[in-house]
């Protein structure tokens, strides 16, 4: 066995013998470090690299040492005046400037932008007209592409009163006898962008008011606003397509929004009488997207031209299957953006179904151990808000709203959203007038 000579005793025979310095002399064997140190600190590849040329006689032992030392202790030791190639390989370097670019959606397809209302010149009354649609990309996404049209706010008034949660109720006692008025309200103090007026009483079931009766209901909410107006029966089968084939003749030239045709009902009279008094048709469907292709593609056969074409899929709001809502009408709007042209038209919402859930209205849980819902002046509100901004991020063009706070708050967000805060009052549908944002600002955009 090869007798081991540690470097103290190479050393202290060297001293022996008075020798100073060795030259022309060759040592074979191995050699071997023993390095420790608290926490089990590894011995990095540079002092072994250093090891090995120091047996080869590129550097001296005292050099291999001081590598060694230096990654026990983890210091800067020098040799002489310069730093070693451990010192240097932990010299602070300034970092790389990060950058983020948003990736860009490519999408081929194209929603079909409507027109709602006609001015003068179009052989219509109203003094503005409202476009929805257009869209070459998902709801706000401007990096992508720009939305050419905001959100659009509806409010809803009826032809006769209508029992109706206290907090909304307390808006609208005043005008409830008269539908006129009640339209006339909804813009002049509540800033709507479009009236919807719903003909209920037609209904065989309430006051089976005939269709030319309900036509001069039409007449009078025309005459009392300047904005375009929705057109909605009562929902009964049988008895709704002779009263908006009346609506319709009443309204001519107005590019009224007609609700609406669907599959239950004879659509086919009420897509007619759109097409020839110069209106606009609601396509609605149950939460079925198939259904819906189907109807569009019954329109398209009778002779509806696309950009008359307005589509409901049904809301299903909060507390109802909102998730059922959001999931239909965003797998139609992404459909579209694809290139399936049977889907490619703006989407109407009626967020005032959030008043359906019992949570929107009841003033406490009938379930004595329930905890306490809270103010009911609020929840209902709250309900319509959270139903509207919900599927405006879905796809929504068109919401159909009641609560007069509750649309001016989807108003004021989806305009912010679209990158323009809407001013209040009156002039809160004037997009044109609000006061340019970046929607990059959103975090600051609050308090202002």
């Amino acid at each position: 066995m090869a007798k081991k000579i540690t470097s103290a005793d190479l050393e202290e025979r060297l001293e022996k013998h008075e020798v100073v310095e060795l030259e022309g002399v060759e040592i074979k064997g191995d050699l071997e470090f023993e390095l420790s140190a608290a926490g089990g600190v590894a011995v990095p590849p540079s002092v072994l690299q250093q090891a090995l040329q120091s047996v080869l006689g590129v550097q001296s032992l005292a050099q291999v040492a001081q590598a060694a030392l230096q990654s026990v202790l983890g210091g800067g030791v020098q040799a002489g005046t310069g730093e070693t190639e451990t010192a240097r390989k932990i010299e602070a370097q300034e970092l790389a400037t990060a950058r983020f670019e948003v990736a860009k959606a490519k999408w081929v397809g194209k929603v079909e932008e409507v027109t709602l209302g006609a001015t003068s010149s179009d052989g219509g009354t109203r003094e503005k007209v409202v476009k929805i649609g257009g869209e070459k990309s998902l709801p706000f996404y401007n990096f992508d592409h720009k939305m050419p049209h905001a959100p659009v706010i509806s409010v809803d008034c009826f032809d006769i009163p209508i029992p109706l949660a206290k907090a909304v109720r307390g808006h609208y006692e005043d005008v409830m006898q008269d539908p006129g008025e009640w339209a006339k309200k909804n813009v002049r103090e509540f800033g709507a962008d479009m009236v919807t007026i719903h003909l209920i009483s037609t209904d065989p079931l309430i006051n089976d008011t005939p269709a030319r009766e309900a036509a001069k209901t039409v007449e009078e909410v025309l005459q009392a606003v300047k904005v375009p107006i929705v057109i909605g029966g009562s929902g009964n089968p049988e008895k709704d397509p002779a009263v908006l084939e009346a609506a319709a003749e009443a309204a001519e030239g107005e590019r009224c929004l007609i609700a609406s045709a669907n599959l239950n009902m004879d659509y086919k009279r009420i897509a007619n009488a759109a097409k020839e008094h110069g209106h606009t048709i609601l396509s609605w469907t149950q939460l079925d997207i198939n259904a819906q292709k189907t109807l569009n593609r019954y329109l398209f056969k009778l002779g509806v031209p696309r950009e008359d074409i307005v589509i409901d899929p049904t809301t299903a709001a909060l507390g109802y299957g909102l998730d059922y809502a959001f999931t239909n009408i965003e797998r139609m709007r992404i459909s579209a953006l694809k290139g399936d042209t049977d889907l490619a038209f703006p989407i109407s919402c009626g967020i005032t179904n959030a008043w359906g859930a019992r949570e929107a209205w009841m003033k406490n849980s009938p379930i004595a151990e329930d905890s306490d819902w809270g103010p009911a002046a609020y929840r209902g509100p709250l309900y319509e808000i959270m139903t509207g901004l919900t599927l405006g991020v879905a796809g929504g063009d068109l919401f159909m709203m009641m609560h007069p706070k509750a649309a001016a708050a989807v108003k004021r967000v989806t305009q912010m959203l679209f990158g323009a805060a809407a001013k209040e009052g009156a002039e809160a549908g004037a997009e044109e007038e609000g006061r340019k944002i970046k929607v990059e600002d959103w975090v600051s955009w609050g308090g202002r």
